[in-house]
């Protein structure tokens, strides 16, 4: 008797149009699989039809496609989440007719079913789906059980030791496998509708294993704490499902930790208790007073961490995550400060005269003040605008550290800022993650407290992009009788992370801090310095503006182009890309040297849009890869969204797109010269990159930048955001926007305050 199938659920997918069919048989092969949403082709080998499918008409406008060599097979297309080669598959759905390829079998809903006869047992287990069974041991297996083999590893699996080569180890593994795997699609079924992918699904299993569905139904808000990417609000949505009460405590406390996690994505580390509780109120659609006691149950828990008396003003709360960054910054910074500098004897002046000579330079105060800072002082920091000296005055300081034979290390956040960094001071420098280079067994990185960086003389560009957990884990790292030098311009958006890091060290007065501020750079030339500095002072007159780029001599490097409206924009910004600068700038890459910077995500002139409309001009052709970025090409431009250890990738990072494999599911891309192999699992991580966001560009430079800049992006229009776009051009800016939507930005110089904790944790170790 076969075994009664543990996932036998009626999986409902979509009303049909057409008069209802069904449809059962072995799942032979999968040809395309969407790994965000489940959808699936496949070709599946039927029991037997319950009507045939209907007869494919010739069309001499559509190819026909090669007979497939077993014509027993026939092709279903639906969502068909976790199913493995080798299922017996049940299912509803209706036949259609696609133009190209033929009869297919849309799937309505479907449930799987263990198949009971032989072939089906062995095309089941020979697929792979359970791990420790191969081809191999799939035939040995069902040659000795046959029909029965299903039910023998469910219930009687210590006989699989009757087969050869299958010893106690492996037949203890088989049935692990095997339950897992029920347990995975039982969680695949459940959590579907919840918009659950397959991919959290196994994290779900990997990480409760058997009892997975058994913890979400008992505790759904567990698994939003502990599961990466699996958030409140599918908790919260399963959970209200399920029967739990709008106030109930586990639903509260849930709450409060993910409205410190949004506000976390706004960039604060630390929120006022009375302001979380009417925020997180507001987000539960719940009263106020209920929440200060779940704050007090989790401070007792230590889910959270209070600064200040309960009940009082002042009081601040924070997530442990970034109560411990914080802690990290202060107590480094203090204890670097506090200790006797490593630097062999220098004569500081006279440096500095020698640094003057080699360059032919003459500093001006502030460059040489910040010289005599870095030299005699722990720890320095140096700020100031484009074009103000800070690349000269690193440029000396470098100089003068290497003849000193002093081990000076260089770094910034992003590849993009360390190469800039190491091109204008000749000395050799990497980026932050790879300085401290990341160990996977640990999960972290291999320079740290115990293990130190080997140097005498820590120099960081474009420190204002350093968010709280990354200045923690370089700041730890950094040997007590080291020197750190922070660079950075603060006028810039802050880190894309939570924390506010260059702002609260300055503010904590604990280092001395140079500000440049007399421009330098192509004074009189340069249209991209003398706009960003009238940006920065508030002077919202339009640049040079032109109307009609055809016609006009490209005589700035900054340029207004006016337009109407946003369809005009990204019509303007298209052109730009495709014939303006392709014709006028012939020096300059469309795709590798020039970079479209947009304010907001979505909309006609976001990312988002922009993105597909330059595709679809600059690149529109060849074989194509499917993801979640849309299709990718050949020749694409790709921005990595999030840091990948294992390939040594980080977020930000930007690639072309050197080769594709649709039928694999793999491309290839360059980034900046290291080539990576992307597969489906991380096409997630990447989008497409002709355009990004403002935010995303902090930490570097291009030839040319393109910024759509329209009243529509009103939320997003800041002094300091539409300052960091124009400081991202190197060689050319285009601005294509409303002249009313640039006075908005200029204007608008209440950027969002990030609430932190960092400046009370100096202040409190500095008296000690």
């Amino acid at each position: 008797m076969p075994l009664a199938s543990p996932f036998g659920i009626r999986v409902p997918v979509s009303g049909p149009a057409n008069p209802p069919s069904s449809l059962r048989g072995v799942l032979e092969r999968i040809i395309f699989l969407n790994e965000e949403n489940s959808y699936t082709i496949a070709e599946l080998r039927p029991d037997s039809l319950d009507e045939p499918p209907p007869k494919r008409t010739k069309s001499k406008n559509a190819p026909i496609r090669a007979k497939a060599p077993d014509s027993s097979l026939v092709t279903v297309v639906g969502l068909l989440p976790g199913v493995q080669c080798g299922e017996t598959l049940s299912l509803d759905g209706e036949w259609v007719h696609h133009p190209q390829h033929g009869a297919q079998f849309k799937i309505v809903a479907w449930r799987s079913e263990l198949p009971a006869g032989v072939y089906g047992i062995r095309k089941y287990l020979g697929s792979g789906l359970v791990p420790g069974i191969g081809k191999t041991y799939a035939n040995k297996i069902v040659d000795r059980f046959g029909a029965d083999t299903l039910r023998v590893i469910s219930e009687e699996s210590a006989r699989l030791r009757e087969v050869e080569g299958i010893g106690p180890t492996r037949a203890t593994a088989i049935k692990k496998s095997w339950e897992d795997q029920r347990a995975l699609r039982e969680i695949l079924i459940f959590l579907q509708t919840y918009g659950v992918t397959p991919s959290q699904c196994v994290k779900l299993v990997g990480k409760y294993g058997p009892q997975a569905k058994q913890i979400l139904l008992a505790e759904p808000y567990r698994v939003a704490r502990e599961i990466d990417g699996i958030g409140f609000k599918t908790a919260d949505k399963i959970a209200i499902n399920l029967g739990f009460a709008n106030d109930a405590p586990p639903r509260l406390d849930a709450g409060l930790l993910f409205a410190l996690a949004e506000l976390a994505e706004e960039g604060h580390t630390a929120y006022g208790e009375s302001d979380l509780r009417a925020y997180a109120a507001e987000l539960l659609q719940t009263d106020p007073s209920l929440l200060a006691k779940r704050i007090d149950a989790l401070v007792e828990t230590r889910e959270l961490v209070r600064h200040g008396d309960a009940g009082q003003p002042a009081t601040a709360v924070q997530l442990p995550l970034y109560h411990r960054a914080e802690e990290k910054i202060a107590t480094a910074f203090t204890r670097v400060l506090r200790c006797t500098s490593c630097l062999p004897p220098i004569k500081v002046d006279a440096a500095i005269v020698w640094a003057q000579e080699k360059s032919q330079i003459q500093f001006a105060e502030q460059q040489a003040a910040a010289l005599r800072a870095a030299l005699t002082s722990k720890i320095s920091i140096l700020t100031g605008g484009p074009g103000t000296g800070k690349t000269a005055t690193l440029r000396a300081l470098v100089g003068i550290l290497k003849a000193k034979k002093v081990r000076v290390h260089l770094a910034a956040p992003t590849g993009r800022a360390a190469k800039r960094i190491a091109e204008t001071t000749g000395g050799f420098a990497q980026t932050i993650h790879r300085l401290l280079k990341y160990d996977a067994a640990k999960s972290g990185f291999a320079h740290d407290s115990a293990s130190p960086l080997p140097t005498d003389f820590l120099v960081v560009d474009e420190a204002s992009m350093l968010d709280a957990r990354l200045a923690a884990a370089l700041l730890q790292a950094v040997p007590s009788s080291a020197h750190i030098l922070l660079v950075g311009d603060v006028d810039q958006l802050p880190s894309v992370g939570a924390g506010n890091v260059l702002k609260d060290l300055i503010a904590s007065g604990l280092a001395p801090v140079t500000r440049l501020a007399v421009i330098f750079r192509q004074q009189h030339q340069s249209q991209i310095v003398v706009t960003a500095h009238a940006v920065n002072n508030g002077d919202s007159a339009l640049p040079p503006t032109i109307a009609d780029l055809a016609t006009h001599p490209l005589h700035h490097d900054l340029l207004f182009l006016p337009v109407g409206s946003a369809e005009e924009c990204v019509a303007r910004v298209v052109e730009l890309c495709t014939r303006i600068i392709p014709q006028k700038l012939r020096h300059f890459d469309p795709v590798a040297e020039v970079q479209v910077l947009a304010p907001m995500h979505k909309g006609v002139a976001g990312v988002g849009n922009l993105n597909r409309e330059l595709q679809a001009a600059l690149n529109p052709r060849g074989a194509a890869l499917r993801s979640p970025a849309g299709e990718l090409r050949a020749g694409d431009k790709l921005i990595q969204l999030r840091n990948n250890y294992d390939k040594g990738i980080f977020n930000g990072d930007i690639a072309v797109v050197t080769a594709v494999d649709p039928e694999a599911g793999t491309l290839e891309a360059d980034f900046d010269g290291t080539k990576q192999t992307l597969d489906r699992g991380d096409l997630g991580d990447v989008a497409l990159a002709y355009a990004c966001s403002i935010h995303k560009s902090q930490g570097s430079e291009y030839p040319v930048v393109i910024v759509p800049l329209l009243k529509a992006h009103f939320m997003m229009l800041q002094r300091n955001l539409l300052y960091t776009a124009i400081t991202r051009g190197k060689k050319r800016v285009f601005i294509v926007g409303e002249p009313a939507a640039w006075g908005m930005a200029v204007r608008n110089n209440e950027s969002r305050d990030r609430r932190t904790h960092l400046r009370e944790k100096l202040a409190a170790l500095a008296e000690k």
